[in-house]
């Protein structure tokens, strides 16, 4: 059994110890370092590269922001989630526009943790319902206060019908199997379409591309 390696930055002990025990009771979970900063992160993901770091946003002597720049920068292969006490819509899309693959609440359960760290190993982003609002709200404030046309063509970005129907399906968080279940496409064909709306949108991964096409009306 291939275990999914993971690395917990957080520089409150209680918190990452208490992360630390629940992590180690998933079977194919393999918590592979600890790390008290970004800094502390940054040298010793070359010795011990993890597949996800469960990251925190405030942190000394380097933050999370920072650190995730550092991790797309250096390790794009990384899966970033972002465990955080911060709710603010705005840091939720710009973390997301970042590469960050999943942004979750430090008071989620247990259960969810676990999803989503699967779904960002499987499917490259983690879209929850918090998550999903706070991108909803961003939109909806754009729109009521500022009257303007659609920036999907401000945008130059041509994607075409079905291009769009897939989109919409990820923003709202269907995988690669069920997308492909619900169009009446294979999956080969799904991840076609899904890396040609990367290429059009000019986005390194799932995340990005979300976030995009949130900020910019596309869904």
């Amino acid at each position: 059994m291939r275990k999914i390696k993971l690395a917990l930055c957080d520089d409150h002990n209680l918190f990452r110890v208490g992360m630390a025990t629940i992590l180690s009771q998933v079977a194919d979970f393999e918590l592979l370092l600890e790390a008290s900063n970004g800094q502390e992160l940054i040298d010793k993901v070359p010795r011990k590269t993890p597949d996800v770091v469960l990251l925190d946003l405030q942190m000394p002597v380097l933050d999370g922001t920072a650190t995730a720049d550092w991790l797309r920068e250096h390790y794009p292969l990384i899966k970033i989630i972002v465990l955080t006490m911060h709710d603010e819509d705005r840091m939720v899309l710009h973390l997301l526009e970042k590469g960050v693959s999943g942004y979750l609440l430090k008071d989620a359960e247990p259960d969810e943790v676990e999803l989503a760290i699967r779904k960002v190993i499987d499917e490259g982003v983690y879209l929850n319902e918090f998550v999903s609002k706070a991108m909803l709200r961003k939109m909806t404030n754009r729109t009521t206060v500022v009257k303007q046309p659609s920036t999907f063509y401000n945008s130059k970005v041509l994607l075409s019908e079905r291009e769009k129907e897939v989109l919409k399906l990820i923003c709202e968080g269907l995988s690669t199997a069920e997308i492909s279940e619900k169009l009446f496409l294979s999956p080969r064909t799904v991840e076609g379409h899904r890396l040609r709306i990367l290429e059009k949108t000019g986005t390194k991964n799932t995340a990005g591309m979300v976030a995009y096409a949130f900020k910019n009306n596309l869904v």
